[in-house]
């Protein structure tokens, strides 16, 4: 299987090969607008109502007839009396929201005003439709207010609340299969003590499973299945009602590393191999139209090809729309080495108004992510950046 890193594939090229093979889910549910924050819209919107439905002041002050304020000035107010309905030379108090009274065309701003017993001077002439809010200035009926695929925000919900909507058609998120592999694992859940020599606590199907449902998706974890080819094989079958399937460990080239052979034996195989470092032992595959992507078990190495794959293979199957991601520019403390042929993983933290990448950061101390502010991607074709070099860093989320 050495052969196989020999031909390593750049993560541009296996990136593509993988989405193309990657089909949208178009299943829909309804939810209720209280949980659809973050959630895709499997149809679009169209108002059934106007917004507001009633004309509504837009300040707090006198509703007038407009013709009543001609020439009115602070030098020159203009003297109405308060009424309980709108007619030549009368007003009525209201508040911003209410209803504007009939025959009232405008409202003057109380700023605008004083009181003098049961009349109220106006000080600024207003013209008419002067702070009201008109029938359906908001949204019309029959206006479309979202369309297809977009992305729910809490600001959304309100928006659909306001129409009335107490539940919303969305696409139903991905179903992610998190099977960890491996001799050397010890269950959380079995016991928490320090584990014997050889043996290690079982964290990166926890990290996977938490990134899986940041980014959109319903993890389902599985039991430990230990480094065996067949184990392998019938874990995989038992999860290919799933959407996406991870497999984590195993996918090197040593004797206990069978997470590709398997993804072979049941499918294709699409890659195996890729330039980034850390996370080069990656594979990715097909089983039965169902993408895996085979994880490191070194867990920085898993945490990168986690971003640089699972992430957007996450987002094409719940048709999640890109979003621009939230970049800094940054000034280097010290200077950042990489190997040619691979994209650099490098982790760094924020210092003021510069950047230092974290001194021995290897892919095996996950502690470093943790330090870590964000990453800085160093491109397959340089050795690294120089102290003093301005480079982008991407935030951990």
């Amino acid at each position: 299987m050495g052969k196989v890193f020999k031909e390593r594939t750049s993560v541009d090229k296996a990136l593509r090969l993988f989405l193309e093979r990657i089909s949208t889910l178009r299943k829909a549910e309804e939810v209720s607008i209280e949980t659809c924050t973050d959630r895709i819209l499997a149809e679009a919107v169209v108002s059934e109502r106007n917004v507001p439905h009633y004309r509504r002041a837009a300040m707090d002050g006198y509703a007038v007839r407009a013709s009543d304020t001609l020439g009115a000035s602070p030098a020159n107010p203009v003297m109405l009396q308060l009424s309980d309905q709108i007619e030549e030379g009368g007003t009525i108090w209201v508040h911003t929201g209410a209803a504007v009274p009939e025959g009232a065309d405008a409202v003057v701003m109380v700023e605008d005003t004083a009181t003098v017993g049961t009349l109220v001077q106006i000080r600024a002439q207003v013209y008419p439709n002067r702070n009201i809010g008109q029938v359906g200035e908001d949204i019309k009926k029959g206006d479309r207010v979202f369309e297809e695929g977009h992305l729910l925000r809490p600001c959304d919900a309100a928006v659909l609340a306001s129409l009335g909507f107490d539940r919303v058609k969305v696409f139903k998120n991905p179903v992610v299969a998190i099977i960890p592999t491996g001799d050397e694992l010890v269950s959380r859940k079995e016991s928490r003590d320090v584990p014997p020599p050889g043996k290690v606590l079982e964290t990166n199907g926890l990290m996977s499973a938490l990134y899986v449902e940041k980014w959109g998706g319903i993890p389902r974890c599985t039991e430990i299945v230990p480094d065996n080819p067949d184990s392998i094989k019938e874990a995989v079958e038992a999860n290919l009602d799933a959407d996406m399937i991870l497999l984590s460990g195993g996918t090197s080239v040593g004797k206990r590393d069978h997470a590709p052979e398997v993804v072979t034996a049941l499918g294709e195989l699409l890659v195996h191999g890729i330039g980034v470092s850390p996370g080069k032992p990656a594979a990715l595959g097909i089983v039965n139209n169902v993408p895996v992507v085979c994880l490191p078990g070194y867990p920085v190495a898993g945490l990168v090809v986690l971003y640089l794959f699972v992430r957007p293979g996450i987002r094409k199957l719940a048709a999640i729309p890109e979003a621009p991601e939230l970049i800094l520019k940054r000034r280097l403390a010290a200077k950042i080495s990489s190997r040619i042929g691979y994209i650099g993983f490098v982790r760094v933290v924020l210092e003021d108004d510069k950047v230092r990448p974290l001194a021995g950061a290897r892919s095996g101390i996950l502690s470093s992510v943790a330090k870590a502010d964000g990453y800085v991607l160093v491109p397959e074709n340089i050795e690294g950046y120089a102290e003093g070099e301005e480079v982008d860093v991407f935030l951990i989320e």
